[in-house]
């Protein structure tokens, strides 16, 4: 099975590639936007500007957004989850519109926001199928600027930074978007990675049993 790292100029490819690898999983870095949907799951990285990643996406951003539609499994990191919505305020350009919205700057003091912030499931639905394989209580986070979207019902786990409530995490069919950085966040976040790799490709069952036990990530 073929993972593709989506390679926009963004950093820490390396830890994230590394930390994606399992047996019987290829994975590859691709600089072209169309040839990196030649996969079984696909991967928006999480570290860069919004101006210069949308960039580099717009020649492929429709391809892409056909291909999510259609169902490729694709996994948005920090700023990879911000470029599944339609615009940021952080820089020009156009996002792929999956998940209807925009990405605005955190409402609080201290911005950016760097460190462990804990995850909270929605109260009023059941646990997404990929949190209920893995776990994830706390995960590591370097944003300045958070997914709004339009409708509350994509989103699948939240966060608190002061006092602005956001979108820890979003879902639309086979598209997962993470604000945090679960390549970041100990073997709990690889683990978690590890699960979207395993529904994704069919390697693992969607919905399987937690473990018993989560150690603390720290």
């Amino acid at each position: 099975m073929r993972v593709t790292v989506f390679d926009y100029g963004a950093g820490n490819l390396h830890s994230l590639a590394k930390a994606l690898a399992a047996p019987g999983i290829e994975v590859r870095i691709e600089a072209d936007p169309v040839r990196s949907l030649d996969t079984d799951a696909l991967v928006l990285p999480g570290v860069g500007a919004f101006g210069a990643a949308a960039q580099r996406l717009a020649p492929g951003r429709a391809a892409m957004r056909l291909a999510l539609e259609a169902g490729l499994p694709c996994v948005g990191i920090c700023l990879g989850m911000q470029l599944l919505f339609d615009a940021s305020d952080e820089g020009e350009g156009q996002g792929l519109g999956l998940i209807a919205g925009r990405v605005e700057r955190l409402r609080a003091r201290r911005v950016p926001q760097i460190g462990w912030n804990s995850i909270e499931a929605p109260r009023e639905a059941p646990a997404d199928p990929l949190f209920a394989a893995a776990p994830l209580a706390l995960a590591y986070f370097a944003n300045g600027f958070v997914c709004r979207p339009t409708d509350p019902a994509t989103v699948i786990a939240w966060s608190r930074h002061e006092t602005d409530r956001f979108a820890a995490a979003v879902r639309r069919g086979r598209t997962v978007g993470l604000q945090f950085h679960p390549e970041k966040s100990s073997r709990a976040g690889v683990r978690f990675l590890n699960a979207f790799v395993a529904q994704a490709t069919g390697a693992g069952r969607i919905g399987a049993a937690p473990p018993h036990h989560e150690e603390d990530p720290r």
